[in-house]
């Protein structure tokens, strides 16, 4: 299409095709913004009307890892799609939202510290750098602390990923770098505190040496040093994709020069991953929950994590040009599946390390934050393309 508007076959045309082309591109953005506002209204309005979703814990607590006031992954992935928006677009309510969910958690108080209520502190550390607010401080530096010195490891080393209902002794599962590695070193970032940011390294390449499958460059949901498995060796798509958006994600977060071996070591890590993700990619654009298994069903908010790696790895040139068709793809599929209400439809809800395929391809779909703050990320990247 480019090459047709620069050089028409009939010059006196080219005017009306540009204002057509640039007509459409209007239309193009300004749908994308319609489809992130509804996606931010949907986000903070989810709620678990059945109860059917709610984590009921043995000592009496109810955890809600549906609705947006509870403080879990959930809400924390939900925190960090809103930022990534914003530092796009400078929205004002999308802003606000982040500020008062953090007043009101606060004023809650704080939850028991597990791999995954470390999430929303990513989002928090960057508040803190864009405002200085001095009350978020105390709360950075000692569930940085508690990451750093006190959250349970496995052998050599690893980030146990212990959460509310389980300690999931001796167990390493791709969720934990997004959930904690990551603001792990955004916290030590932030806070001049650079082991912090040599122990997020470790945990990478300790999750790459045991997660990543050798024969198609993706990546098992769980390993366990009790026994030396990797469970069902289930390919789960959901979990190959905080992956996908991660490693880009810290590439970025800590700047590593070209020359630098860690990075090169990453992005030829991504790049194996995303080879095979464009071999897998299902008709629709969309990817399946277990990648490698046509009879599961397609899952958008894997998608969405796929879409946003790899458009933003192709944007900072860490690889290839050629998977940008395979990000568009995934993009606009994605897009399809928001509804008019702002829901992003057809995401699975929250899935522990299963011993067999089938339960992966049997967890309920339902909406959920992470689903639409993933569905932000994707749709955010994607409007680099009407810059």
């Amino acid at each position: 299409m480019t090459n047709q508007i620069l050089k028409p076959t009939h010059p006196h045309l080219l005017p009306d095709l540009l204002q057509h082309h640039t007509a459409g591109l209007d239309a193009d953005r300004d749908d994308y913004r319609a489809a992130i506002d509804r996606l931010i209204d949907n986000l903070v309005s989810i709620e678990d009307e059945t109860g059917e979703f709610l984590l009921r814990l043995e000592d009496g607590r109810v955890i809600d890892t549906k609705g947006w006031h509870g403080f879990e992954w959930t809400q924390g992935v939900g925190l960090y799609g809103m930022y990534k928006h914003w530092e796009l677009t400078g929205d004002p309510k999308a802003w606000d939202i982040m500020i008062k969910w953090f007043e009101d958690r606060f004023k809650e108080g704080m939850p028991s510290r597990n791999i995954n209520t470390v999430a929303p502190f990513l989002t928090l550390a960057y508040l803190y750098e864009r405002t200085g607010n001095r009350m978020y401080l105390p709360y950075l530096d000692v569930w940085g602390e508690w990451v750093y010195n006190d959250l349970p490891r496995t052998e050599e080393g690893g980030f146990q990923h212990i959460v509310y209902n389980s300690v999931n002794d001796q167990q390493l599962w791709d969720d934990t770098l997004m959930m904690s590695v990551l603001p792990l070193a955004k916290i030590g970032l932030l806070l001049n505190r650079p082991h912090y940011v040599e122990e997020a390294k470790r945990q990478f390449l300790i999750h790459i040496k045991y997660l990543t499958d050798r024969k198609t460059g993706l990546w098992f949901h769980g390993w366990t040093f009790d026994g030396r498995h990797n469970f069902a060796e289930a390919l789960w798509g959901r979990g190959n994709s905080w992956v996908t958006i991660v490693i880009p994600e810290f590439i970025e977060l800590l700047n590593l020069p070209k020359d630098d071996v860690l990075r090169t070591f990453l992005i030829d890590t991504l790049e194996a991953q995303v080879k095979t993700l464009a071999k897998v990619q299902a008709p629709s654009g969309l990817w399946r929950t277990i990648l490698d298994d046509e009879t599961s069903y397609e899952e958008a908010a894997a998608s969405a994590g796929f879409a946003y790696g790899i458009l933003k790895a192709v944007r900072k040139g860490y690889i290839s040009r050629e998977y940008e068709a395979i990000g568009v793809r995934g993009a606009k599929a994605v897009r399809d599946h928001i509804s008019a209400e702002g829901e992003l439809t057809q995401v699975s809800f929250g899935t522990p390390v299963f011993n067999s395929i089938q339960e992966y391809k049997d967890v309920p779909l339902t909406s959920m934050p992470f689903g639409q703050a993933m569905a932000l990320l994707a749709m955010g990247e994607f409007m680099y393309r009407f810059i």
